[in-house]
């Protein structure tokens, strides 16, 4: 039975391209691949893949091709008086490579072919103290990170100068071998270079052959108004520098805020707790308190509550994102006396005294939680 014509297998015109041609033939391998079919067809689907995989094979081969062109399957089927250097059938085609020059990139394969490859160099963090005036602010810091750069003496090579990396003979300068495991070509790293490509014979020796060095560089960064803890700072191209002449890594820089002695933070609000006297929350009065702007001035209305809180609009923080700036929420917390001499409390129990009978008048509070007391206890039979 005479053989199909090799384009007319692969459907291609004869001046199809070789993108043209591995185009073609994937599409066919997948469509005629054993795993894919089964059953009554299965037999047929495999004559045409074993079709399809001797087209590829022959055409994408330059001098296989012009044999071909020339003289048809003559030219290249050694049963046929073809083969020679470029015939077909003449035991030095390994399919193996055909599948993985066109299913590379599904076994993680890819990459050119010789020289060694290029890695990009490792991110890099740094945690940034600050404090919450400058977090709230904004500023600008100098910080000193140690980091992976490119050797000066090899240009990063990892080569002794005058001389160069050599082709791995492991992998031919691939980066990686192919393991046959079944009927699949398995792409993997390559065990002597690790993926480079390359082995070096006579290394560098002010970087004893890795092309990098540790150096320490010290960097400006400038921190936006509002950031707060765990708000990142994106510094491009300042991580460790990339292998064999690949980029380097991006440096980011952790924000953390130290705890204040006075505010505290809670999204773009600020709060802090404001001590006044006994006598100011029961009479009234006004009193300084601090904020990041500087000192404002606030009113106690009389009868102030423990616990009760005060807000300064505009006196928060504004968000390094936008928006809004918050308030600042002061509590006030009305502290009892201590350490009170005789005359102290004696005063103080002269005042108890004055305002009995009048308990409803002078602590509202305390009148409605004895009355709710003694309803509970009530409906408890106690």
């Amino acid at each position: 039975m005479s053989k199909r014509d090799y384009y007319e297998v692969l459907g291609v015109s004869k001046n199809a391209s070789e993108a043209e041609l591995k185009k073609a033939y994937r599409r066919l391998a997948m469509k005629y691949h054993p795993d894919r079919n089964s059953g009554d067809g299965a037999e047929e689907a495999e004559k045409s893949f074993k079709e399809a995989k001797e087209a590829y094979e022959v055409l994408s081969d330059a001098q296989k091709r012009t044999a071909y062109d020339q003289f048809g399957h003559a030219g290249v089927d050694p049963s046929m008086g073809g083969g020679g250097p470029g015939g077909f059938g003449g035991g030095n085609a390994n399919f193996s490579d055909i599948f993985g020059d066109v299913f590379g990139d599904i076994f993680g394969g890819g990459g050119g072919r010789g020289g060694s490859r290029v890695h990009r160099g490792a991110d890099l963090r740094y945690n940034l103290q600050l404090s919450l005036e400058d977090a709230v602010a904004g500023t600008t810091v100098k910080i000193r990170v140690p980091t992976m750069v490119k050797c000066n003496v090899c240009s990063g090579t990892g080569a002794k100068k005058g001389s160069k990396p050599k082709t791995c003979d492991t992998c031919g300068g691939h980066g990686q071998v192919r393991m046959q495991q079944g009927f699949f070509s398995v792409q993997q790293t390559c065990p002597t270079c690790h993926g480079k490509g390359s082995v070096i014979t006579d290394p560098c020796s002010a970087c004893h052959g890795v092309g990098r060095v540790e150096q320490h560089k010290t960097l400006s960064v400038k921190v936006p108004p509002g950031v707060d803890t765990g708000d990142r700072i994106r510094l491009a191209g300042e991580g460790e520098a990339g292998e064999n002449g690949g980029p380097s890594g991006d440096l980011y820089v952790q924000v953390q805020v130290k705890e204040h002695e006075i505010f505290s933070r809670e999204d773009n609000h600020l709060f802090c707790e404001v001590p006044i006297s006994f006598v100011t929350a029961a009479l009234g009065g006004e009193l300084e308190v601090p904020t990041l702007d500087g000192k404002v001035k606030l009113k106690i209305p009389a009868g102030t509550q423990s616990g009760k809180l005060f807000r300064m609009r505009g006196k928060g923080v504004k968000p390094v994102r936008g928006g809004a700036v918050g308030d600042l929420l002061c509590r006030v917390m009305v502290e009892t006396p201590v350490n009170l001499t005789d005359k102290q409390k004696e005063l103080l129990r002269q005042l108890e005294e004055s305002m009995q009978g009048s308990v409803e008048k002078h602590s509202p509070h305390s009148t409605t939680w004895v009355d709710g007391v003694k309803k509970f206890f009530e409906s408890m039979g106690f």
